[in-house]
Order: structure tokens, then sequence, then C-alpha cells
């Protein structure tokens, strides 16, 4: 009896040694995999930000992916122009040339058939009306109604995309937009890492699903669209896309459930900023704003915005505020300095709508990740 209780006992410290060796494995792996969150409101590009990195940081997509896309870059042009048409009415925008209304009634049609092929004779429609003065007037007046980020570049590019052999390549792939439902994610390694990138759909129905993704994060992600300052939400015709931006940011990064998460804070779309703050002033947004209208000042008050949200001390690369803030005065309430022991790790980068920051710009510490 003596000897098979001591065997037991010799089974049981080895099992207990196994068990704790495993323990200390899992511990250490899960020290390697940084977890990151992408937020923001609908259409502020998060998606787009997560097949970047897969295209960068891990293999892709084959050839079977891009196939499966065409039906969706097809469905995103046939609607983007569908979109416009619509608009114009709305709008009492007349066409340039009257021939274009049978053009428009063909897109009608193959809208309420159900059938979203991009064929010849749709494509040739298509070009002609957007070739047309009244339709590229109304597309210039796009912040008054809802419409793809995509939708110039699909149309500028019907002739391809209608080819016999059309292979949707990886710029279209990133183009294409699909509302986020549910929660998608990307694993992939960089410099002996594991990062595993979570994407969560931006749309006010969509965010109660955030807080099951809250557990073990290492930072958040926010991603905000400099472009959207002068639309309102999809959801919503009266609420301001970028009020909405800040709002969200402002109740999310001043939680204090995430006291202790790292921010990093992305202001996407620059290029598209870039064509709209020529012709669509900042003060559509920001009625207080007395700077210039020129795109590197009014991306600078943005960021100076997101950053007055923030109420915990901050480390990064920001810029001073600018000085026309409030009535061409400095501001008169600056923020008091932070109390907390703890403080969290935030920057803020500019970015391209469908590009993403290179590996080598990418860095690790052990506060977090910075860019």
């Amino acid at each position: 009896m003596g000897h098979c209780a001591s065997r037991d006992q010799k089974d049981q410290k080895k099992l207990n040694r196994r068990i704790d060796e495993q323990i200390r494995k899992d511990q250490s792996m899960s020290l390697r995999i940084i977890k990151l969150l992408l937020l923001g409101a609908g259409e502020s590009g998060k998606s787009t930000i997560l097949k970047q990195m897969r295209i960068l940081h891990k293999d892709g997509f084959s050839q079977q992916d891009l196939e499966m896309i065409r039906p969706v870059v097809y469905s995103n042009c046939i609607h983007s122009m569908l979109a416009i048409l619509r608009a114009m009415f709305h709008l009492q925008i007349e066409y340039g040339d009257q021939e274009r209304v049978r053009d428009s009634q063909l897109v009608f049609a193959t809208v309420h058939a159900n059938k979203e092929e991009l064929t010849e004779e749709l494509s040739a429609a298509m070009q002609r009306l957007w070739m047309d003065s009244g339709v590229r007037e109304c597309y210039r007046r796009s912040n008054e109604y809802q419409i793809d980020d995509s939708a110039k570049y699909f149309l500028d590019n019907l002739s391809r995309l209608s080819a016999p052999n059309y292979l949707p390549s990886e710029q279209d792939l990133l183009r294409t937009r699909v509302k986020t439902t549910g929660i998608t994610e990307v694993l992939f390694e960089l410099k002996g890492l594991t990062f595993r990138v979570i994407d969560v759909g931006g749309q006010r129905s969509e965010r109660k699903k955030w807080i099951h993704c809250f557990d073990n994060v290492n930072a958040i992600i926010f991603i905000s669209s400099l472009s959207e300052y002068d639309q309102t939400l999809r959801e919503d015709n009266c609420t301001n896309r970028m009020q909405e931006s800040l709002k969200l940011f402002d109740s999310i990064c001043n939680s204090p459930w995430f006291a202790d998460i790292h921010f990093i804070l992305f202001l996407n779309k620059k290029d598209l900023f870039a064509e709209k703050i020529v012709r669509s002033p900042l003060t559509i947004c920001f009625p207080e704003y007395k700077g210039q209208q020129n795109q590197s000042e009014c991306i600078n008050y943005i960021q100076w915005k997101f950053e007055q949200l923030n109420r915990y001390v901050v480390y990064g690369k920001f810029k001073s505020p600018p000085t026309q803030t409030i009535e061409g005065r400095k501001d008169p309430h600056p923020k008091p300095k932070a109390t907390r022991r703890q403080a969290r790790f935030a920057t803020a980068k500019c970015l391209p709508s469908c590009r993403w920051l290179p590996q080598k710009k990418m860095s690790v510490c052990n506060s977090g990740l910075y860019v």
C-alpha cells in the first residue's frame, strides 16, 4: 500500500510539473501577443486598414479571394451611380444631355431587377452618365447625400471593370465597401511578436458588441476620417460625422474602464481631405474656426480638437495647438495636469486612404505600441 501511494505521489508531482511548465509557456506566449482593437465611427476606414495589414504583414489575398470580391466591386460601382442619380432628383439637378435619361433608366431597371452584373451595355450607359455635366455637378455636391468614398475611383475605371476577363486588383479590393457586422481579426508576426488586430463595426447599432473585445487589450487604435467633416451619418442624416467621431473618442478615451489602455489616434483619408478642403470650408463642422483654409492648418486644428478631449497625460508626436482656436484667441481654458500615476501613451498620425504605414515606421516598446 505504501509503495502504491509513493508511486501515485510521484506521478502527481510529474503531472503538476507538466501543468506548471505549460502555464509558464502559456504566460510567456501571452506576453508575446499584442492585442490591438480598431475603433471608430462607421465608414472611418477601419476595415480597409485591416485589409492593408493582411497585405503587408501576412499572406495577402489569393486569386480566389480576388475573384470572390468581383460581385462586390460591381455592386459598389452600380450603387455609386444610383446614389448620384437619386440625388440629382432631390437636388433638382438637370442632365447636361437629356439623352442620359434613357441611360439612367437602365441603371434603375438593373437595380430593381436585382441584377448587379456590370454588362457591356450597362457599363457603356454608366460611362456616358459619368461624363455628363449634370452628373458631375451632382457628384461635386456629394457631401449633401450618402455615397461611398470609392465612388469616383470605380466610376473612373468603368471600362476596365467591365472587361470580359476582369480580375479585381488588390487596390480594387481595398476600395470596396462592405458594412462590417460582427467581429473580424487579423493575426500577423512582426519582430518576434504576434499582433492580433480586431475590427468591429462602427455604426451605432454595432457598438454594443465592442464590450466583448476589451479583455486583455494592449492598445486601442481609434480611426477618424478627416474627409467626413462636411458629411452626415448614414444612419442619421442630422449628425455631422466628424462631431460623431469626436464624441465617440471622448467617451472611449476618458472612460474609467480604459484608463490603463494605450490609445493611438489615426486621422485617416488625408488625400480625400486635400481634395475637399479647397471647395468645402472647415467651418461646416467647426463654425468657430478662424484659421486659413489650407490642408495643413485645418488638419492641425482637427488634431488639436481630438487632443483637447483627452483628460490624461499624453505622450507622442503632437503639434502645438493653433492660435486661432476660440474667436481668434488662444484657448483660455487649458487642461489641468493629469494626476493619474499611470499615464497612457497616445499618438496621432495622418494617413491617406488605402495606404498603411511601412514596417520600419512601426516599433514596440514596453509601454505599448507606438508609431
